[in-house]
């Protein structure tokens, strides 16, 4: 096939840009690099059916010659970013989602938009299935992300319904792993970061609130299987494994073999308090289910982190 990626320079993306490229694909990945250098995409320049090409999704997309699938990633995901830019955030996920779409309804390509677990804000349901929709403050500090995806995917079912466009939804839990940015302010990438330079490692609020984290070439893996599929409604994806954040943060320590301390600090407004999906029907319809355990997937971050990140002074 010959797939478009928006966001290709982006954490998931490049791995799923590397994965499209191994199985034979041709891949043109878009991104106006506005959270990342482009770094992640060096190494895939060695197979001549890449191009990259530098473009911000919220002006229209034109690819020449065939399109057959694209996949939209293209977003900020880091809350670093997207509570500093909260309109860029909801134009990308309303103007970028409708240029991805339109590219896809023009050239006759299928879609898949990765969607997010923000989408079920704080939960009263746990684990979260696909049918819960939500607890969701439209307003908060973290609604430019979690209300972007969510007409997102609104969008992407009206595209299917009203033109007919082959649609998929994959609602992405928190992953990890090697090509992470070091200053995007997410958990397993603070820890590390914090961890492997010495410095305290930051737990918000007594650390009892819970994760599940998928590492990258897992959640890859399901990516791919949810292309094919030909279900059109939204499929989490995510590792059922469920972690306290202290308990993470100790972990990373041990694997470092650093002697950071842990230090408390105030919880941000609108933090979920626990996250782990149900995999169920990624399970039944994909036949997938994440293989890499937490403290495996860590040791291979670790090793990615220590190349990128300098030591403190």
């Amino acid at each position: 096939m010959r797939v478009v990626v928006t966001g290709g320079a982006g954490f998931i993306a490049s791995h799923l840009c590397e994965a499209l490229l191994r199985r034979g694909d041709g891949v043109v990945a878009l991104d106006n690099l506005a959270t990342s250098t482009g770094e992640n995409l060096l190494f895939l320049q060695q197979w001549p059916q890449f191009q990259f090409r530098r473009h911000d999704v919220r002006q229209p997309i034109a690819v020449e010659g065939a399109t057959d699938y694209v996949l939209h990633f293209a977003s900020p995901a880091s809350p670093e970013f997207f509570q500093r830019r909260p309109i860029e955030t909801l134009e990308t996920g309303a103007l970028g989602t409708t240029n991805a779409l339109e590219l896809a309804r023009t050239t006759g390509a299928s879609f898949l938009v990765a969607s997010t677990s923000e989408v079920y804000g704080d939960p009263q349901e746990h684990p979260q299935r696909e049918e819960y929709h939500g607890n969701v403050d439209p307003i908060g500090p973290r609604s430019s992300y979690d209300e972007a995806k969510r007409f997102a995917e609104a969008l992407t079912m009206a595209y299917r319904r009203e033109y007919g466009t082959d649609t998929h939804i994959v609602r992405i839990f928190n992953t990890y792993g090697p090509r992470m940015t070091p200053q995007d302010g997410r958990v397993i990438s603070n820890f590390v970061t914090q961890a492997l330079r010495g410095g305290p490692l930051t737990v918000y609020g007594d650390g009892s609130q819970t994760r599940s984290f998928c590492y990258v070439g897992d959640m890859v893996a399901g990516v791919l299987k949810a292309m094919a599929a030909s279900f059109p409604e939204p499929i989490n994806l995510g590792n059922p494994e469920e972690w306290r954040i202290i308990d993470v943060a100790k972990l990373v320590v041990e694997l470092t073999g650093s002697r950071s301390p842990i230090v408390k600090g105030e919880l941000p407004q609108g933090d979920p308090k626990v996250r782990r999906p149900d995999i169920s029907r990624a399970r039944t319809l994909l036949g997938w289910e994440p293989q890499v355990p937490l403290r495996e997937g860590l040791a291979r971050t670790i090793a990615y982190f220590r190349s990128v990140t300098a030591p403190s002074t």
